[in-house]
């Protein structure tokens, strides 16, 4: 979607866009990146992104909530809808599951409406109507005009606190709704307070339960202007009978003149008031918004230079490319309080160094396939800093996330997928944290022990699955007895894998060997009259009926998709994979099929997840995000080359419904910036890269150490999508693959493209 307050690479659209991006695009030489940027992108079709403000990994993220009910309300905002409830200061991003959705606040002109919230399904009765025509989305900064109250909102951030710009009509009833009742997908409340500290001040703490079981939060707001106030701290019956606990203050103001503004910084904090308002006195002192709003858009310029490409290029590409290098560095979250404390996972305030911060919301399952990858080449330092988080973790609650989110294990997906992030940094020699103490907390996680977590017992099961038993005792699991057991399988196996490099890297030859053993787990589930990955019954029978296109979400054999796409989840083993198959021709016969099989499923629930369908090939969801890479293994490469291409066109667009899936914490954006710059790594783990198509002529990496690394394609057009020669720092390349150290050293990578297939890169 192009918008007229965005810079192009031809001119600026009007006089009036060119004053508002003056003082915030002067202060640094070179281009502005965050001005191709579109946070709308994702918000439409289910993306699940919300396009509020936030700095890169910030811990507070304001944004307008339009929606609170259904799977389109995870991040709060749908482009959709038409009213808006308010801005809420806690948000995930392209999530499955909804959570956050704290401390809202919503400007007022006239009588505060608060009644009959319950009755409604989308909207709180003081909602207002508002235009895309007259909404602003970029990065650090967000603006709306409310039309019900004639209130011009403006947002921004810094790490911790937000700063909010109310810009009012004349009138003698200026108010502000604080709603601590309020959250995305009505959270059950298990506690909430407000407290009025003085005619400019206001905090707020309440917790709860939903996808987090246990989620804390405490606010400290500030205003600009003194209020009075009115608190509404009750409880109501709904439409059905149920109790409704409200925790709401009502602020009123003095008359505002036309054109007035009232301005609020808010902090937030899991540990205490002293954290949300220490956050707010360290990172906030008066209430200068142009430069909060123009620090924030220098924050974002400079994560986005990691990547340079030249204005010249495709301006919907530049949009598609830079929103998802956006979108890569949403989270995960600070977590540490400006003083350093944070809230461990044992649910213990810890005493930490805020220059070595912890982080939260780790969507491992997605992210372990492109996203943490991709910082090993951006921010190898950053990765750094999340992988010892999660070693953390691992040492206060007991075993390593899988999914965590404000210092809880909610058990959500499969596999143990912080292995693959530990093997990934040992591989590329990019690791601060001890490899032994990587290995033991893998192993940990490997194994089935449900002793010494710190997690609700509804969550325990999911945390640690019976599946870790049968795995390591019976060498399989069975799928009478383990839900998603394939997938689960196929997982274990890659993580088993990774843990056996963890293992090798520290010398420990015995759990190497066992696990590299379980690595070749996935033998079991490969029918060959099929040729499909099945499940296997505790007899060792097939699993009947069977049908590849079958899905039944979540209680089935595989995780969110079918047997067609996880048939192809053996990253550690692709020649393994080939060779069950019965060679490279039948491999590439079956792969095939993959793409051109109808793209019909069938089955009483199937995943809303399986969506992006080329065949039966699923760009929209995790698992597939390997497979076109795999004709490279195969000795197809032009494949690859063209099915990227087909991604490229088809499935991201520079629209609010531009994504073909949930955003899912960067991994859906990051998949789209490392094949743009012409490769992609199959197995992480392994330090290689698969060359695929560049989106453009031509892309640097600026590395850590001033290095810089190129990919050039010569004879480059949209038409041209073929590889029919390359190089590397000058010497012949002539197999579709390089090395991280190659890259890391910087250098340029030569693509000669052509309009027709080419025997480039074929490998016995």
């Amino acid at each position: 979607m192009k918008k007229s307050l965005f810079i192009t690479a031809a001119a600026l659209v009007t006089v009036s866009t060119a004053m508002m991006f003056d003082s915030c695009s002067d202060a640094k030489a070179g281009p502005d990146y965050a001005s191709w940027v579109d946070p709308m992108i994702g918000t439409g079709g289910h993306g699940h992104t919300f396009p509020g403000s936030v700095v890169p990994n910030g811990m507070i993220q304001p944004s307008p909530d339009t929606r609170i009910d259904g799977w389109d309300a995870c991040s709060g905002y749908y482009y959709g809808d038409s009213l808006i409830n308010g801005f809420s200061h806690t948000h995930v991003s392209g999530t499955g599951c909804a959570d956050y959705g704290d401390v809202l606040i919503m400007p007022t002109v006239g009588d505060q409406i608060i009644e009959g919230q319950t009755n409604t399904l989308q909207n709180l009765p003081y909602a207002s109507s508002f235009s895309h025509e007259r909404e602003t989305a970029e990065p650090g900064y967000y603006s709306v005009e409310l039309d019900r109250y004639g209130i011009k909102a403006e947002m921004t951030a810094t790490k911790r606190v937000a700063l909010h710009r109310f810009t009012f009509p004349a009138t003698d009833k200026a108010g502000m709704i604080i709603d601590m009742d309020y959250s995305i997908q009505r959270q059950t409340n298990l506690d909430m307070a407000l407290e009025v500290l003085s005619d400019t001040e206001i905090r707020g703490w309440k917790m709860t339960e939903h996808w987090a079981f246990d989620q804390q939060i405490y606010f400290y707001a500030k205003f600009s202007k003194p209020f009075t106030h009115t608190m509404v701290t009750d409880t109501i019956t709904d439409s059905k009978g149920r109790p409704y606990a409200r925790c709401k203050a009502l602020l009123q103001f003095a008359p505002m003149k036309e054109g007035e503004q009232l301005l609020v910084k808010v902090g937030v904090s899991a540990v205490d008031y002293d954290g949300a308002r220490g956050n707010v006195e360290a990172e906030m002192a008066g209430f200068d918004f142009d430069g909060t709003r123009k620090a924030a858009r220098e924050a974002w310029n400079d994560y986005l230079s990691k990547i340079e490409v030249p204005e010249s290029a495709d301006s919907e590409d530049l949009t598609k490319f830079y929103t998802a290098l956006y979108h890569t560095a949403i989270s995960p979250n600070l977590f540490t309080d400006a003083d350093g404390r944070y809230l461990g996972m044992d649910r213990k305030i810890k005493q930490g160094d805020a220059d070595k911060p912890v982080y939260t919301i780790f969507s491992i399952w997605d992210t372990f396939r492109a996203l943490h990858p991709l910082l090993t080449i951006i921010a190898p330092e950053q990765n750094d800093a999340y992988l010892n988080s999660l070693l953390l973790k691992a040492e206060e609650g007991g075993v390593l996330p899988k999914w965590e989110l404000a210092a809880n294990y909610t058990g959500t997906m499969i596999g143990y997928h912080a292995a693959s992030l530990f093997a990934d940094a040992v591989a590329k020699g990019q690791n601060s944290f001890d490899v032994k103490e990587a290995l033991k907390a893998s192993v940990r996680a490997a194994e089935y022990d449900t002793a010494g977590i710190s997690c609700p017992p509804k969550v325990l099961p999911h945390l640690m699955p019976m599946a870790k038993y049968y795995k390591n005792t019976l060498g399989f699991i069975p799928s009478d007895k383990e839900n998603e057991s394939v997938a689960k399988a196929l997982e274990y196996a890659y993580d088993d894998w990774c843990i056996a490099r963890l293992a090798e890297a520290a010398g420990d030859t015995v759990t190497q060997a066992k696990y590299d053993g379980f690595a070749k787990a996935y033998e079991k589930y490969f029918d060959r009259e099929t040729r499909f990955m099945r499940g296997v019954m505790s007899d060792g029978s097939w699993r009947v009926p069977f049908s590849p296109n079958a899905s039944n979400h979540r209680n089935d054999d595989y995780c969110e998709g079918t047997a067609w796409q996880w048939t192809w989840f053996v990253p550690q083993d692709v020649s393994g994979l080939i060779g069950l198959m019965g060679g490279r021709e039948k491999f590439t016969e079956k792969l095939d099929s993959l793409f051109s099989a109808s793209s019909e499923l069938t089955g009483d629930l199937v995943s809303a997840d399986i969506t992006g369908l080329i065949g039966q090939y699923a760009q929209g969801n995790e698992p597939s995000h390997h497979i076109i890479h795999l004709y490279n293994y195969a000795g197809q490469p032009w494949k690859t080359q063209e099915l990227i291409d087909r991604v490229f066109q088809e499935q991201y667009h520079d629209d609010p419904d531009g994504l073909s899936g949930n955003e899912d914490c960067g991994q859906m954006s990051a998949w789209l910036v490392m094949n743009a710059m012409g490769f992609y790594q199959v197995c992480p783990g392994e330090p290689v890269y698969s060359i695929g198509r560049p989106m453009f002529e031509t892309a640097s990496f600026n590395l850590p150490g001033g290095k810089k690394f190129t990919v050039t394609a010569r004879n480059f057009s949209k038409a041209n999508k073929y590889i029919k020669g390359a190089s590397l720092n000058g010497k012949t390349l002539d197999k579709p693959f390089f090395t991280h150290d190659d890259l890391m050293k910087g250098g340029e990578l030569v693509l000669e493209m052509s309009g027709s297939p080419s025997e480039w890169g074929v490998t016995e």
